[in-house]
């Protein structure tokens, strides 16, 4: 008998691709959003960013708001496949803790969770 494998994420996830840039101590660089909770999200990226490194992330809606955010990298994804056409292709990304949001440019950003979570 097969079993299925438990779900362990216990916050919702909004699972819809969509555009986010990301600022690091490097500088800035684009990432397609893949899923986002309250806690966390997925980003593809075209360049590694190490263990622990803290970043801000910022949505752009369609109608020019902005919304950041600080992250923390959890862990990276490498994946190489092929494609229908027989070419190789590969994907890069990381999945994101949300530490805090900004409210407002001048304000401080809201701390979300002072809990450290160990990788």
């Amino acid at each position: 008998m097969i079993t299925q494998p438990q779900e362990r994420r216990s916050n919702l996830r909004f699972d819809k691709i969509f555009t986010v840039y990301l600022s690091t101590q490097d500088g800035m660089m684009r990432g397609i959003g893949r899923n986002i909770s309250a806690r966390g999200m997925f980003i593809e990226v075209r360049d590694s960013l190490g263990l622990g490194e803290k970043l801000k992330v910022t949505f752009a809606g369609e109608d020019g708001t902005e919304m950041t955010c600080l992250c923390e990298v959890r862990y990276q994804v490498a994946l190489a496949f092929g494609r229908k056409d027989g070419r190789p292709g590969n994907s890069r990304g990381v999945g994101l803790r949300i530490v805090a949001y900004e409210t407002m440019d001048d304000a401080p950003l809201l701390l979300v969770d002072r809990e450290r979570v160990m990788h």
